[in-house]
């Protein structure tokens, strides 16, 4: 049976999984992150692939469907911002979380920029933009 308690402990475990792997493989340095972005090394790109495969799994096997959202105006600078942060300070943002867990400070001014980057958003949208805000909510 499907219950809302089930779903939670079955994305728990998976995150947790996940998390697990990606940080053992190497993506919370900073080193290995850019050598993935300048393709020196195909061995990260391959395991971040590997982990979206196995999300995908997980999915289907919980016969999770999200529908897709609509796309507007800010999806395309956004996902070029999103990808120049991602560049630069070595990873999306959940993997400063990792690097702070693991003991590397300068993470901080990371998670720092990202929560200034979204109150920002959310500020500009709601004064200048007023784009949908869908599925991500900002």
């Amino acid at each position: 049976m499907r219950t809302r308690g089930a779903i939670l402990l079955a994305n728990i475990i998976t995150g947790l999984a996940l998390g697990f792997t990606v940080s053992n493989i190497g993506f919370g340095d900073y080193a290995e992150l850019n050598r993935m972005f300048t393709f020196q090394d195909v061995r990260m790109l391959l395991s971040f692939a590997g982990a979206v495969v196995i999300i995908m799994c997980a999915f289907a096997l919980l016969r999770i469907r999200r529908t897709p959202g609509r796309i507007h105006a800010g999806v395309i600078p956004g996902a070029v911002l999103f990808g120049t942060g991602w560049a630069i300070s070595g990873g999306c943002p959940a993997i400063p979380i990792v690097q702070v867990a693991g003991g590397y400070l300068p993470a901080l001014v990371t998670i720092l920029g990202v929560t200034v980057g979204i109150r920002l958003c959310r500020w500009a949208n709601a004064r200048y933009f007023h784009l949908d805000r869908g599925s991500c909510g900002l």
